[in-house]
C-alpha cells in the first residue's frame, strides 16, 4: 500500500483543516500517481475537496468512525478491518492513503512506499505526517531535482520500508 502526501520541513500537512500551501505541479503529481487507483482518506479529508465529494477517476474509500456516515459515489468503512475487507480485491500498488493526519497514522504500519512532496518552508501548522526521517525502517528510494513554484522550493521524494522491517500485520491488510 501506498500513501503520499506534501509536507513542510517540519513534517507538517495542514492548517485549520486546509492544506499549507497549493502548488500546481504537487496536484498535477497528485493526480498522475492516483487516478484510476484507489484512494483511502478521511472523513475530515474529504470535507476539504470541492463541495466535500469524492475524487473523479478513482475509488475512493473513506475511514470514519460514525456508523452512519455515507457519502454518495465512495464506500465508507468504520475500521480498519473493514478496510482490509474492502481492500482485498485491489492489488496493494493500487491503494493510496491521502489523508488526513489520523489516518496516515493508523494507516502507516501497513504501508510498504510513500510519496512525499517535500516542501522547503516552514509553516504554521497543526497536523503533521509522521517523520520519517525520523525512523531506521524507511529510505529514500527516489528524488527529483529541485523545482520551485514562485519562490517556494520543493522536492518529489519516494521512500520505501526495508523489505525485512515491513511489519507482519502488512500480510494481513495487504
Amino acid at each position: 500500500m501506498n500513501m503520499i502526501a506534501a509536507v513542510d520541513r517540519n513534517w507538517a500537512i495542514g492548517r485549520k483543516g486546509g492544506l499549507l500551501v497549493s502548488i500546481p505541479n504537487d496536484h498535477k503529481h497528485f493526480r498522475e500517481e492516483t487516478l484510476g487507483r484507489v484512494v483511502v482518506l478521511g472523513r475530515k479529508t474529504l470535507q476539504t475537496f470541492p463541495q466535500g465529494m469524492p475524487l473523479e477517476g478513482r475509488t475512493n474509500i473513506i475511514l470514519s468512525g460514525n456508523p452512519g456516515y455515507k457519502v454518495r459515489g465512495a464506500i465508507v468503512v468504520h475500521s480498519l478491518e473493514e478496510l482490509a475487507k474492502e481492500l482485498q480485491p485491489y492489488p496493494p500498488q493500487d491503494v493510496y492513503v491521502i489523508g488526513g493526519e489520523s489516518v496516515y497514522r493508523q494507516l502507516l504500519p501497513w504501508c510498504g512506499t510513500v510519496h512525499i512532496t517535500r516542501i522547503d518552508h516552514a509553516y504554521e501548522a497543526d497536523a503533521y505526517f509522521p517523520n520519517l526521517d525520523e525512523s531506521s525502517e524507511w529510505e529514500i528510494t527516489a528524488d527529483s531535482e529541485e523545482q520551485t513554484y514562485f519562490d517556494i522550493a520543493y522536492t518529489f521524494l519516494r521512500y520505501e520500508r526495508r523489505s525485512e522491517l515491513l511489519p507482519k500485520q502488512a500480510c494481513r491488510l495487504l
